[in-house]
């Protein structure tokens, strides 16, 4: 018979006795854990890739914060390319008595030029392809826009100082992102309808695209010309490109949840590691009989690397197969990233999920299967001769190197790779030196115990090592989990405790100088206090002391967008409030005549500005220089209108201005919205309270795919007490003979292992509530700046929750030690 047929009959006997099946089972999760993650992000960079100008609504897109130079479709026009527009901002739609922050966007003729619309007549009826845009004098609102309008078929929607009727609901538009990055509805009009309505003033807002399509050789021979004529605040965005903010959070989103899946393979190395010490200990004698019987070291070495390989294999195409299904409910939760379906997945996951299984099983199992091939003939004699030696941390040297190789694959970058491989160790030697402490602490307490805890807490001190293991395996799960439900919830209860009552919760943007006096006495009208009215002109910083910047030269990602986007600059007599001074002084209300610029503190760190320092900046085409001579902090929480950079008087009136303010609106006085807008058609209202919650949801859906990934990792944590149940089965069997023969009965006897198990359960919860508690401290203080408050509920949830769920699944485990005669254990150890 050759190795390989001995091999499976040898596998097939070691799964009949339940040798393997720890094994197995840990295996399976790990490779589900990362599969389903890898699964779900290949879906999505797969519909990115096929359907990218789809998603961009063209070939090329030009993008620009300003109107563009016509010179740009000229020159596609005349290469034999099609063109259209758009152009897009936020807006207040009205019908009725009804008002809603929408999403504006106006087409050209020609759009889309790639990928197609879809529209629908009724509400949640079948949606057809349209071959039009909406005629001018008609809108397509999008369902969400129609449900909060209460606008019925052929009903007319105020926009700006237009008039316009719906005429079909939007179902799909091609270059639009998900669900998630959009928190107003959207609104489809004509871009002939634009001017009448008078909502483009100074001051808007106003994303401006050229589509541009055609022959892939033409289109890239534009985007090279066209590429050297971009002017700050101009991007070109292209096939390879597209929908670069959908990358950006899937690229975020597939390393957090990848490096969470690690947390499992790290859990299941441990389980392997228990399960394969026991499997070397329970097949000494067979290896020391087959070497009495003529055996090669080899051949001894190669029959047990045989079964593992094929163990390895069924393990990790089962959780593949589980990882397949897996990934449907984060694509439930996250897959409305994009607006396209999501194509099946390609194979490459489940090959990398099953080079994660064998990796985590060869690497952690060989050392033990050496000690298996050098096991002496005597052993037959002499029963006491353990393993032939013992290895070091050497010995597993491979392992830590696949485990350290998979942690910087899944985080995509050498530094985040190391941060978090860093991070993983240090938490778990933290929690393993914490539940070592606890449990030595333990052990004093064991004279004031009842009977039932003395002798679960004697097994606890007693099998210290393995205690140490499971308390660690499962404090970290239980840490996470914490994390993502009870601190989450605290610390947004800290940042809402910060906002005081009469916090402002509507911000109103596009405010016209003339409009400036009229709206302060449409609130006296309403007996309502008049709100703080700041002026705004929009510029584009140009130089630093004389020298142009260039993004380029600033390797911070914020720097670089901050560059290429226009501030929003101010001007004021007075330190405005919720501002503090940091450094310099303020100059006199009057102002010096002089130019001068007061500068946010963060952003100034960013971009490397300091005291002193003279910038330049265009304004409608215009420049001007002022010095820097104050940084302040600003307090962002207080929801006021607050500015990066604030001008003295006299530097930028002469510059076009709107207006912008913030204030306070009980929920009862809503109605007040609708009628300002109703006068004064152009102004744009922001519900902070309705974006707030908009963000919770995202934030609430994002956190449900994170919980979900992690709950792998508390079933592998309940694999690695299985283990360590069956790593010590052996000993437990003929410990709990002995107790029965000295009278112990059952219940005696289950009471010390519930009592066993709980007490894990218990340290394990304690460990992960104080790493909840001090992993939020640091969040609330170092990150946030928010007040820490500790929350006592921590400290019982987390321990009675351990207690409970371990201590059921122990006495789980070890039921059918109970049930083991007496009589036969001893017959059969003797």
């Amino acid at each position: 018979m050759n190795s390989f047929a001995l091999s499976l009959r040898m596998l097939r006997r070691e799964w009949r006795a339940g040798e393997l099946r720890v094994l197995a089972v840990a295996l399976v999760i790990a490779v589900a854990s990362v599969t389903s993650v890898g699964f779900f992000t290949d879906r999505v960079g797969r519909a990115l890739a096929q359907q990218a100008n789809m998603l961009l609504g063209a070939d090329l897109a030009l993008i620009s914060d300003h109107p563009l130079d016509r010179d740009f479709e000229r020159e596609a026009l005349q290469r034999g390319l099609q063109t259209a527009h758009t152009l897009s901002f936020p807006s207040m739609v009205l019908h009725g008595e009804r008002a809603q922050l929408a999403e504006i966007k106006a087409v050209s003729r020609n759009y889309p030029l790639r990928g197609q619309l879809r529209v629908t007549q009724l509400p949640y009826a079948p949606d057809r392809v349209s071959s039009e845009i909406p005629e001018t004098g008609s809108v397509w609102p999008d369902q969400r826009l129609f449900n909060q309008m209460d606008a019925g078929a052929g009903a007319e929607l105020e926009v700006g100082t237009s008039h316009l009727a719906v005429s079909a609901i939007l179902t799909r538009e091609p270059d639009r992102a998900g669900v998630l990055f959009n928190i107003a509805p959207r609104l489809l009009m004509n871009i002939q309808d634009i001017p009448a309505t008078g909502l483009i003033q100074e001051g808007s807002r106003v994303s401006y695209r050229l589509l541009v399509a055609g022959e892939a050789v033409t289109v890239e021979s534009f985007r090279a010309w066209a590429a050297t004529r971009l002017k700050r605040g101009e991007s070109l965005e292209g096939v390879s490109d597209a929908r670069p903010e959908i990358r950006a959070a899937l690229s975020r989103a597939e390393r957090f949840l990848g490096l969470a899946a690690l947390t499992s393979i790290i859990l299941a190395a441990v389980a392997v590691v228990m399960a394969t010490r026991r499997f070397m200990a329970r097949h000494l004698d067979n290896c020391a009989v087959m070497r009495c019987l003529g055996a090669q070291q080899r051949l001894i070495f190669r029959l047990y690397l045989i079964q593992f390989l094929l163990l390895g294999m069924l393990a990790s195409l089962i959780g593949c197969l589980l990882g397949y299904f897996g990934q449907m409910v984060l694509a439930h939760q996250l897959g409305n990233m994009i607006s396209a379906d999501l194509p099946l997945p390609s194979m490459l996951p489940a090959v990398q999920g099953i080079l994660t299984g064998m990796v985590t099983l060869l690497g952690f199992s060989l050392p033990f299967l050496q000690q298996l091939k050098h096991v002496p003939a005597l052993r037959v004699l002499r029963r006491e001769i353990g393993p032939p030696g013992r290895f070091g941390l050497f010995g597993f040297a491979l392992g830590l190197a696949g485990i350290s190789g998979l942690v910087l694959w899944q985080a995509g970058d050498v530094r985040l790779g190391g941060y978090a491989l860093a991070g993983l160790f240090a938490a778990t030697l933290v929690a393993a030196l914490l539940a070592l402490l606890l449990i030595r602490a333990l052990s004093g307490m064991r004279r004031q115990a009842a009977a039932s805890w003395r002798y679960g807490l004697a097994n606890i001190a007693r099998r210290a090592g393995g205690s140490v293991a499971q308390v660690s395996a499962f404090s970290l799960g239980m840490l996470m989990l914490l994390l993502l439900t009870v601190v989450r919830g605290d610390l947004m209860q800290s940042w809402q405790s910060t906002l005081p009552a009469d916090a402002p919760n509507r911000f109103v943007i596009n405010i016209q100088p003339d409009q400036v006096k009229l709206l302060r006495e449409f609130f006296h009208a309403r007996h309502l206090p008049p709100p703080l009215l700041y002026p705004m002109v929009r510029g584009r910083l140009l130089a630093v002391n004389g020298k142009p910047v260039a993004t380029v030269e600033y390797p911070d990602q914020r720097a670089q967008r901050l560059l290429e986007r226009e501030f929003n600059l101010s001007w004021s007599g007075l330190l405005p409030d919720e501002n503090q001074l940091v450094a310099g002084k303020w100059w006199p209300q009057s102002g010096h005549g002089s130019a001068q610029l007061s500068v946010e503190e963060g952003i100034a760190q960013t971009l490397g500005i300091k005291l002193g320092d003279e910038l330049s900046y265009s304004v409608g085409g215009t420049n001007f220089s002022a010095r820097v001579v104050n940084l302040r902090k600003v307090n962002w929480d207080s929801f006021r209108v607050n500015f990066f950079v604030i001008a003295s008087p006299g530097v930028l009136e002469k510059f076009p201005a709107s207006y912008i303010t913030s204030f306070h609106l009980p929920e009862a006085q809503g109605v007040l919205l609708d009628e300002m807008v109703k006068a004064f058609p152009n102004l744009t209202v922001i519900d902070v309270a309705a974006v707030m919650n908009e963000v919770r949801t995202i934030m609430d859906r994002v956190a449900g795919a994170v919980e979900f990934v992690f709950l792998f990792t508390w079933v592998m944590g309940f694999t690695v007490l299985y283990a360590a149940i069956a790593a010590t089965r052996d000993e437990r069997v003929y410990e709990t003979a002995i107790l029965r023969t000295l009278g112990a009965s059952r219940r005696q006897l289950m009471a010390g292992l519930f009592a066993e198990f709980s007490g894990i359960g218990m340290l394990a919860g304690l460990v992960a509530a104080l790493g909840a508690s001090g992993t939020s401290y640091i969040l609330s203080t170092r990150i946030l700046s928010l007040p820490y408050v500790f929350n006592f509920w921590l400290l019982p949830v987390g321990m009675l929750a351990g207690a409970a769920a371990i201590g059921v699944a122990g006495i789980a485990g070890c039921y059918s030690v109970l049930n083991q005669p007496p009589l036969q254990t001893i017959r059969d150890s003797s």
